[in-house]
């Protein structure tokens, strides 16, 4: 009597067995290379997230620090400008705040401040005034019962004048006929926080006090220090001294920028406005933007 314990299975069947445990080994093998990338894209998602969470983190520690070094004196001798350094576990934190004073807002600054700033940054003459009229037209309100002339220079646009105040500087990109270039050269200059038409030109940009020569009529050689009126004319008729020279205009508003240095070389930069308040309410955030890059200087046209 022959054996029974294989002889039921043919050599077909045993190749059969042997390729099916060899696409199940291949499965496995699949299901574990694919396990291991989901593992290597989770460290990476949470190392980002982490990297992101920790950023956050400084820039509020940062926005928090500059705030406590405002509130520390009164508004007559609150700093307009400043900077500090501190670090914490091996990453480098740079702040430096300014006061919004130093800007011209786009909804209080008069009209021959605004075509100085135009001129002062590339814009021929007739061209800046005609750049002026439409952001006055963009922030002023008609008069009831009037022709609305400035909402129909938008029909073709697609869309209506806000005529009503600038809520954010990029709002500048939407007021009719003022070239996109020029409105990116205009940017570091303008704010919508400042709250009044006065400038400091004592931390004013070198291009709002040559806009503040252009408007006045007195545009001269050197950048001396002058106090930036409503009507964009300068005080005094003689060069003022040192003390004199300085803006009383003052803002409750501050720019903050935040660079942040990791010790792996990933570096970052944030930048943010925020509102001084009161004892209950120590600061207010207006305004944040992280990835902040630096802006190329605008070079200053012929002083001719």
């Amino acid at each position: 009597m022959g054996a029974t314990g294989n002889s039921g299975r043919t050599p077909a069947d045993r190749g059969f067995v042997i390729v099916a445990v060899l696409w199940i080994l291949l499965a496995l093998s699949s299901l574990a290379i694919i396990f291991s990338a989901y593992l290597a894209a989770s460290a990476r998602a949470l190392a980002a997230s982490d990297l992101s969470l920790q950023t956050e983190a400084l820039m509020s520690a940062g926005v928090e620090l500059a705030a406590y070094q405002l509130t520390l004196t009164d508004e007559k001798t609150r700093p307009q400008s400043g900077a500090f350094h501190f670090g914490l576990d091996d990453v480098s934190i740079g702040v430096t705040f300014t006061s919004e004073a130093g800007r011209l807002d786009l909804n209080y600054a008069s009209k021959e401040m605004l075509i100085g700033l135009f001129v002062v940054l590339g814009a021929g003459k007739d061209a800046a005034g005609e750049y002026a009229d439409r952001i006055v037209g963009w922030r002023t309100r008609p008069a009831p019962g009037s022709e609305n002339v400035e909402a129909a220079r938008y029909n073709a646009l697609g869309y209506s004048p806000r005529q009503g105040l600038f809520v954010h500087v990029n709002e500048l990109a939407l007021v009719a006929g003022i070239p996109e270039a020029l409105v990116d050269r205009a940017l570091p200059f303008v704010t919508v926080f400042n709250g009044g038409p006065d400038v400091d030109l004592k931390i004013a940009a070198p291009e709002i006090v040559r806009a503040l020569d252009k408007a006045s009529g007195n545009d001269q050689d050197g950048f001396g220090a002058r106090s930036a009126s409503p009507n964009g004319v300068a005080a005094g008729a003689q060069a003022p001294d040192s003390q004199s020279a300085a803006s009383t205009a003052q803002s409750p508003c501050y720019r903050i920028a935040i660079s942040i240095r990791f010790r792996n070389g990933h570096r970052t930069t944030s930048e943010a406005v925020i509102a001084l308040g009161d004892k209950v309410e120590p600061y207010r955030v207006l305004s944040w933007q992280n990835d902040v890059e630096p802006r190329n200087p605008v070079l200053l046209r012929g002083r001719g």
